[in-house]
């Protein structure tokens, strides 16, 4: 069964992407901030991360960086889940 790692700060949204992704048939991990999903993404080697971008403690880009920066976890395919859809929030992320 494929694993996926969610990282994502909002409880009912996190509720309800790890229930529909199970009900597909995955395995799915939670993480509520960008600390514990690097910790995760680390120790539990998940085939996907699905990354919120604003999330307390580590962003998510800054844990990509991380997780893209590590030889260990660089190969898992990370997508982006934001709210954040404007031109404007793309530029001040980089």
């Amino acid at each position: 069964m494929p694993k996926i790692l969610l990282v994502e700060d909002n409880e009912m949204n996190r509720d309800m992407l790890s229930r529909r992704l199970q009900r597909k048939g995955y395995s799915v991990v939670t993480a509520e901030d960008g600390e514990k999903g690097l910790l995760l993404a680390r120790s539990e080697t998940p085939d996907l991360i699905l990354m919120d971008i604003s999330l307390p403690v580590m962003s998510g880009w800054e844990v990509t960086r991380l997780l893209k920066a590590n030889e260990s976890t660089r190969h898992i395919p990370i997508i982006a889940l934001t709210a954040h859809a404007w031109v404007t929030d793309r530029r001040e992320s980089n």
